[in-house]
C-alpha cells in the first residue's frame, strides 16, 4: 500500500489516539495536502518542528498499528466481502442493485 494512504488510514483509525494539535496536523498535512510551509505558517512555528512531529506521530500510528492492527483486520475483511460479493454474482447472477444491498448489509457486519 502507498506510503501516503496508509497513513491517512492509519490516523483515520489512530487519530483519536493522538492529541488535538498533532491529530490537526497530521490531517491537514496527509488528508488535506497542506505543505509543512504551510502548516508550519498556521501553527506559527517552524516547517522543522512541523516535520518533526510529523515523523514523531507516524512512528506512532505504526506503533499502534503494530500492537492492534485495525488496518490490517479491516483490509482482510474488506477483501472477503468483496470476495463473497463476487462469488454471490457469479453464482447467483445478481443484479446490481441487488448487489449494491449485499454490499452494504456485509459492510455492517
Amino acid at each position: 500500500m502507498e506510503d501516503r494512504v496508509e497513513i491517512s488510514l492509519l490516523v483515520d483509525l489512530y487519530g483519536p489516539l493522538l492529541t488535538e494539535k498533532q491529530l490537526k496536523i497530521m490531517e491537514l498535512y496527509y488528508n488535506e495536502d497542506f505543505s509543512l510551509a504551510e502548516i508550519a505558517e498556521l501553527n506559527n512555528t517552524s516547517r522543522q518542528a512541523i516535520h518533526d512531529l510529523i515523523k514523531r506521530c507516524y512512528k506512532q500510528l505504526l506503533s499502534y498499528e503494530s500492537k492492534l492492527n485495525l488496518l490490517e483486520k479491516s483490509i482482510k475483511k474488506e477483501k472477503i466481502i468483496n470476495n463473497l460479493l463476487e462469488l454471490l454474482r457469479e453464482k447467483y447472477s445478481i443484479n446490481s442493485e441487488d448487489y449494491e444491498q449485499c454490499k452494504s448489509i456485509l459492510k455492517d457486519l
